[in-house]
């Protein structure tokens, strides 16, 4: 676990409001883990250097467990409050951000 000099772990949370724009079929991975490959589209104007900035993302998303059960049954182009964290795959090139709740 990396941390910092006096020994605080460094923090990967992550809090997205987002749509959900694509929802993969639901699969399970060999140890039978449900799992859901989402992508997710957040825009909001938030201030930065003293200016109003428009701000447009589009992430790619991954779900594991009874997380992966709701969001499938969720409708394309709802809008939730998600939570969780980012990791670069195995031979990766992109973060993918790992969802561990929405409401």
């Amino acid at each position: 676990m990396l941390s910092r000099s006096n020994e605080t772990p460094i923090a990967n949370q992550l809090l997205l409001t987002a749509s959900v724009v694509a929802l993969d079929a639901l699969r399970y991975t060999p140890a039978g883990l449900p799992a859901l490959n989402v992508k997710l589209e957040h825009e909001s104007s938030l201030m930065e250097a003293g200016q109003a900035r428009a701000v447009k993302a589009a992430v790619k998303a991954v779900a594991f467990g009874t997380v992966a059960e709701r969001l499938a049954k969720q409708a394309i182009g709802s809008v939730w409050s998600f939570s969780g964290f980012v990791a670069t795959p195995l031979n990766g090139k992109h973060v993918v951000y790992h969802l561990q709740d929405f409401s």
